[in-house]
């Protein structure tokens, strides 16, 4: 992979520094919330991140500012975003565990399965619609649970298992595409 130099300062890609700086400030406010205000905060800092994600992809879509340095720095943004949001979940709510466990197989599997594919000079170019979709599920539910410090459990558990059914859908949508790849190789 070749990395311009002027790569490391496109516009995609300063969004993509900037959300893995918005991580510890959002971890920071919720596990430190106390008032409504506290975790409204919390979500809005996650809001902004899912803004600048979708931002930094249109840009380097449409303004031809994709760079492969974005290629990679954007997913680790996201999956480090993801990972710190069902963590401090996690310590509110312990029965957030699964989905973190979940999570965790998930992508770890999907890194593994990609790195052998990279050894074989096969690559996935870009986000799937089945992962889209699950990411899209995971902040929505994330962000429920983070704005409402006071849901109930039950509602805790629909919105976990929603979340984990599209996290279960997008990782054989991902496995099948892997397998196909790697025969293919």
């Amino acid at each position: 992979m070749k990395i311009n130099k002027g790569d490391w300062l496109k516009i995609p890609n300063l969004l993509s520094y900037f959300r893995m700086l918005l991580i510890p400030l959002f971890s920071y406010v919720y596990l430190t919330a106390i008032t409504i205000e506290d975790y409204i905060i919390a979500a809005g800092i996650l809001f902004i991140s899912g803004l600048t994600d979708a931002l930094d992809g249109y840009i380097a879509r449409n303004f031809n500012q994709g760079t492969q340095l974005g290629k990679l720095i954007d997913p680790v943004a996201d999956k480090l975003t993801q990972l710190a949001v069902a963590i401090v979940l996690f310590i509110k709510w312990p029965i957030v565990l699964y989905l973190l466990l979940l999570f965790i197989i998930k992508e770890f599997s999907i890194f593994l399965i990609s790195y052998l594919l990279f050894k074989k000079r096969k690559i996935i170019d870009g986000a799937k619609w089945f992962g889209k979709i699950g990411t899209i599920v995971f902040y929505s539910c994330m962000f429920i649970l983070v704005i409402m410090p006071e849901i109930s459990e039950r509602n805790i558990i629909v919105l976990i298992l929603l979340t984990s059914i599209f996290q279960i859908i997008a990782f054989i949508g991902y496995m099948n595409l892997f397998f196909n790849m790697y025969k293919e190789a």
